[in-house]
């Protein structure tokens, strides 16, 4: 079983949302309560970026070939976990919160993995690679605190 103290966070993100919940019990019987919650709305495709792929032209003779088009959704879900790990490190640096366990897809982990400062690094006492962020608080608290996260 493991133990998340009083006032620890758990951070419960993807790409979209985020969660950041309180351990407002204790060490041995936690009761998560929801403190902040964060949303980035899913813009089409058009909204984000509508330019054609561009071309890239060889040095020497006439030949030309295409450049790979921008993946605005992945870009813009890097500005949001990148946004999420800059809020995370000011509630670090305020003490706002002293130890923090992130719960996210291994996709998203990777991303807002980026984005730690070190202050934010030392901060983290678990990573779990996990999707909860849509399930409820007492969800992700009994995967959390017992364990069952596969």
């Amino acid at each position: 079983m493991m133990k998340i103290e009083t006032g620890a966070w758990v951070v419960a993100c993807d790409g979209r949302k985020a969660l950041i919940l309180e351990n407002i019990g204790d060490a041995k019987f936690p009761n998560f309560c929801t403190k902040e919650t964060y949303e980035q709305a899913d813009k089409p495709t058009h909204v984000l970026g509508a330019a054609p792929p561009g071309r890239s032209y060889q040095s020497v003779g006439n030949r030309r070939s295409a450049v790979d088009q921008t993946d605005w959704h992945d870009e813009a879900e890097r500005t949001f976990l990148h946004d999420l790990a800059e809020r995370l490190h000011n509630a670090v640096s305020t003490g706002a919160a002293k130890a923090l366990t992130v719960v996210a897809p291994p996709r998203a982990l990777g991303m807002i993995r980026e984005a730690y400062s070190p202050t934010l690094r030392n901060a983290i006492v678990c990573e779990i690679a996990k999707d909860v962020v849509n399930r409820p608080a007492f969800e992700i608290e009994r995967l959390v605190v017992q364990g069952a996260v596969e």
